[in-house]
């Protein structure tokens, strides 16, 4: 059986993977030249498992209200004419309902445990390489009023069965000896060992490379311009262009959408109605100037919704979300806080002058939970709508994608869509 999966990024590469270990003839498909190349390309590096509860909680709408006309704020919201927009941000105020949160909270946590699994056993299995970093996650607050809710952010994810401690000043300076330079304004700590850190640009394209080794067809420089079905037979083909404007039709057997913010306009001829909107997400990737200035622990400062990650000998620092549509321009106002908080936090560690600023669209879902699992047409299917935690549950959701198509139920608790 073929299946072509729609989509090159983190998302669709390891779909791609994991199909093809369970015996199918994969390819994929993809308007960039190569693989990871817009919002997979420089996330903030985390496979952060200890951050399962969704930006849409009981605590959210308040937060979003004080952070409103401020350019520097965390979230932003940009209103514009599209439906769309308004659609998804009154569902995110009924997916902050306590019970709602509570159940996506669990259902996050189950998949990101099982995906840390999957990403270990298929680092184990295939050797790749891509800047990893097996130090954990430490999570950040400065204010006490924040630290102390620590406690109670440590009993739940022990409750999802995730291993978290609280820390205070003095233990997180021991974890990470860079942050010395701004103790003062440390208030404590939750540190997450089970938690990693790596580049998702190198880790999709180097297994993508395999994928091609071991005879997947990768069509790079084709744009998908629609799909073609037929009543009881589903889809038909794919409709592509290529960079010299050549229009074809690409066939298989089963087809994957992992097309991140553009997969409802894909599908909304077809009668699917994807719950996901474009978080354009921030961040900057800079040298290291002095390497003992910067952090090797991967950090979360949870008080400016900020994360950091050493690869290798750059340090990248991601934070800030924006809703605004399609819009991918890099604003120098939601950038600047982004490095503005790294030369405060670890003055002298990178290197200014080369700093390369970056923004990308997180495909969101109004309560976080990716779409997994079967479309409408018998041989459609999804595996999209990640949003900040594309990173993380990358794995867990491309192998349960497969243990689907195979008819296997995946071993978690999860909404996953299953067959009619």
């Amino acid at each position: 059986m073929h299946v072509m999966v729609l989509g090159a990024g983190l998302s669709g590469v390891t779909t791609a993977w994991y199909l093809q270990q369970a015996g199918f003839g994969v390819s994929i498909v993809d308007r960039q030249p190569g693989p990871a190349l817009e919002t997979s390309f420089a996330n903030g590096g985390q496979i952060s498992i200890s951050h399962p509860e969704p930006w849409a909680n009981p605590g959210a709408p308040l937060q979003v209200l004080r952070w409103l006309g401020r350019d520097d704020a965390p979230l932003k919201f940009r209103p514009t004419t599209d439906p769309a927009q308004w659609l998804w941000g009154a569902r995110f105020l009924f997916e902050c309902l306590p019970a709602r949160a509570h159940r996506n909270t669990a259902a996050i946590a189950a998949l990101a445990l099982w995906s840390g699994e999957r990403l270990r056993e298929l680092r184990a299995r295939t050797g790749l390489q891509y800047d990893q970093l097996e130090r954990g996650i430490l999570h950040l607050f400065h204010t006490p009023r924040e630290f102390a809710q620590a406690p109670a952010r440590a009993r739940q994810l022990e409750r999802f069965g995730i291993e978290a401690r609280v820390c205070s000043r003095a233990e997180c300076l021991a974890l990470e000896p860079a942050l010395a330079a701004g103790a003062e304004t440390l208030a404590g700590g939750l540190f997450a060992p089970g938690d990693e850190s790596g580049d998702a640009f190198r880790f999709t394209r180097e297994l993508a490379a395999r994928l091609q080794e071991n005879g997947a067809n990768l069509h790079w420089d084709s744009a998908i311009r629609g799909l073609r079905s037929s009543p009881g037979k589903g889809i038909e083909s794919v409709e592509v262009c290529d960079a010299q404007g050549r229009h074809s039709a690409l066939r298989a057997d089963a087809y994957v959408v992992c097309l991140g913010s553009y997969g409802p306009r894909l599908v909304a001829p077809l009668g699917e109605r994807l719950p996901i909107y474009p978080v354009k997400g921030y961040s900057i990737t800079a040298p290291l100037l002095d390497p003992a200035r910067a952090p090797s622990v991967s950090l979360t400062d949870e008080s400016r919704r900020i994360v950091c990650s050493r690869l290798g000998d750059r340090l990248r620092v991601a934070g800030t979300a924006e809703l605004n549509g399609f819009d991918t321009r890099i604003r120098s106002e939601r950038i600047r806080p982004i490095l503005e908080w790294v030369n405060n936090r670890f003055p002298g560690a990178i290197d200014e002058q080369r700093v390369e600023p970056w923004a990308g669209l997180r495909p969101a879902t109004p309560g976080n939970l990716p779409v997994i699992g079967r479309g409408r047409a018998p041989n459609l299917w999804f595996n999209t709508g990640h949003g900040t935690l594309g990173w993380t549950l990358a794995c867990g959701s491309a192998a349960a994608l497969a243990e689907l198509m195979c008819g296997r139920t995946p071993p978690l608790s999860f909404p996953f869509r299953l067959p009619r």
